[in-house]
């Protein structure tokens, strides 16, 4: 009989392994076709806002391919968004594996942040593969640079899902607000509206949102061309992100037992 004790890191890799698995298989086979829906999800939103610029004869944005520009901003915002609402709900839904005394809220947050990110990036290769055989160069100039983004906005979106759900388990009718405030993050973040054609002083007011600095650094890496709108930082992103991500794993602390036990 084997009696050998399993150090704290391996039962956690253990935990996490087991749920990313759980969660795959729930992510993709829950509903019929599920994987399909994945996908298109964001190409009827990118052919609904290409449809829009086609109508009034836009070519080009900020100085590259419309289609590129609203491609490639539509992945990254959903790099954010799909993160942000897979975390939010993580210990809502694996509420019962919380008797288990391995299992804690924060390891299904992270399995589902972790999850979601690599189906991003699956989705991202499919629709850009499709764009390139529109004729569409979707090759990056900085591929490091589009990484680092998209890799703030997945850790604000972490972030911001962590604090969601120790919101909406306090008080349940946050979600609703937390809903709402999807919207004006989706319209003021640049995804579908060229920044740099708001006058000032309104266009300062849209650099507070976090996710249009992330939006520009990801359509400059895929294009040296492209000119950002002055004022966005890379590093104001990442302080979101960061900021959030300490602030959810602090409430997440604080709040472990509502969190189990609502």
């Amino acid at each position: 009989m084997n009696n050998q004790v399993r150090s704290p890191m391996a039962v956690t890799w253990a935990v996490w392994r087991a749920l990313l698995l759980r969660e795959s298989l729930d992510r993709l086979f829950d509903m019929r076709a599920a994987w399909f829906w994945l996908l298109m999800e964001p190409v009827l939103h990118i052919s609904f806002i290409t449809f829009i610029f086609t109508v009034i004869r836009l070519r080009t944005v900020g100085g590259i391919d419309v289609t590129v520009w609203i491609v490639v901003g539509m992945l990254a915002f959903f790099m954010f968004r799909r993160t942000a609402m897979q975390v939010m709900y993580a210990a809502d839904s694996n509420r019962p594996l919380f008797a288990y005394r391995q299992v804690h809220p924060f390891d299904t947050a992270i399995a589902r942040g972790s999850l979601e990110a690599f189906l991003m990036v699956l989705v991202a290769a499919v629709i850009l593969t499709g764009v390139a055989l529109l004729g569409h160069d979707v090759r990056p100039d900085d591929p490091l640079r589009v990484f680092i983004a998209m890799f703030g906005l997945w850790l604000f979106g972490v972030g911001y899902g962590l604090v969601a759900s120790v919101l909406m388990a306090l008080v349940r009718e946050t979600e609703h607000i937390l809903k709402i405030l999807m919207m004006p993050l989706y319209l003021l973040s640049g995804v579908i509206m060229p920044v740099s054609a708001v006058p000032q002083p309104y266009r300062d007011w849209l650099l507070l949102n976090p996710l249009v600095h992330g939006l520009e650094f990801v359509r400059h890496g895929f294009s040296s061309y492209y000119h950002m709108v002055p004022g966005v930082s890379m590093a104001y992103l990442y302080a979101w992100g960061i900021t959030s991500l300490f602030l959810g794993l602090l409430l997440y602390r604080r709040f472990s037992q509502q969190l189990v036990m609502k």
